[in-house]
């Protein structure tokens, strides 16, 4: 049987088994970096050296040791569903095994909390400033943040329940995993930006029932136009060109250096192992005040 045939069948068995996104992401990369280089095969004709040939193309375009390791993951799990379904008797891309690491210089972007302020300055549109507010003295993932409404808000705590599909009709979904649902205390002074956010809108759209999004309203934030007014601040700022995530590094560096401990700010991230926040997201090598 033909690889790309099988392929449409596990595109279903996938589908089923993945949040909507993530299953967008895997065909995406099975699409770009596997199936161009086996279509027309059959599945039973593969071996070893298809693979490793294979691997060797993939690593020729010098992609980042954690993208190598996800288009290994697609494939392999693929490769696992041919073998359970008998189109094959062993699953040659797990025997291969994945492809070997290389040398990486991990550089992030974070600022400082003087940084930051110089960067909010010059964010001209309110929204803009208590996203980015959120973001930095918070924590939360970019589709986190977008996704709030105000029926997340229970007094001054706030429940991180959803995430929201950055492309297309920008679905809410899960969040990333079970520990990414996770509560928040919010300070006083963000709890009244928070219900400032409200009163704007209420104001705007005459409708003090509507289920508003916390930033945005009736519709969340653009990912596109807010990295727009982003470019601009951190330009106008003189500052160094930063990520919408990057604002997630930005505070777990700065709690570790405020002396927090490092499985509270696990907790607050919403991961599931303190061992990601510190090999990710704490960069000890920048000084904090």
């Amino acid at each position: 049987m033909l690889f790309e045939e099988i392929y449409e069948e596990y595109k279903i068995y996938a589908q089923k088994r993945h949040k909507k996104q993530g299953f967008i992401t895997i065909n995406q990369d099975f699409n770009n970096h596997v199936l161009p280089y086996f279509k027309g095969y059959d599945i039973k004709s593969l071996t070893k050296i298809d693979i490793m040939n294979w691997q060797d193309k993939i690593l020729d375009k010098n992609f980042s040791n954690k993208y190598n390791a996800k288009v290994y993951y697609v494939f392999t799990s693929f490769m696992k569903y041919c073998k359970c379904c008998s189109y094959i008797e062993k699953n040659i891309v797990s025997e291969v095994g994945p492809f070997q690491k290389k040398i990486e210089k991990k550089n992030h972007v974070v600022y400082t909390i003087w940084q930051f302020r110089k960067f909010r300055k010059h964010l001209e549109n309110y929204i803009d400033k208590q996203y980015f507010n959120f973001m930095y003295f918070y924590g939360t993932r970019p589709s986190e943040a977008m996704a709030l409404k105000f029926s997340d808000l229970e007094g001054r705590y706030i429940h991180i329940n959803h995430s929201i599909h950055r492309k297309g009709d920008r679905e809410l979904d899960t969040p990333k995993n079970q520990s990414s649902i996770r509560t928040l205390k919010l300070s006083i002074l963000e709890y009244f930006r928070i219900w400032q956010l409200k009163k704007m809108y209420v104001k705007k759209y005459g409708d003090c029932n509507y289920d508003y999004f916390i930033f945005g309203g009736k519709k969340p934030l653009a990912p596109t136009t807010i990295d727009r007014h982003k470019k601009e601040a951190y330009k106008n700022a003189h500052l160094k060109a930063i990520t919408q995530h990057e604002f997630r590094h930005s505070y777990a560096t700065r709690m570790v250096h405020k002396r927090k401990p490092i499985d509270v700010v696990s907790r607050r991230l919403g991961h599931s192992r303190v061992s990601t926040t510190m090999d990710v997201y704490v960069h000890q090598e920048k000084k904090y005040t």
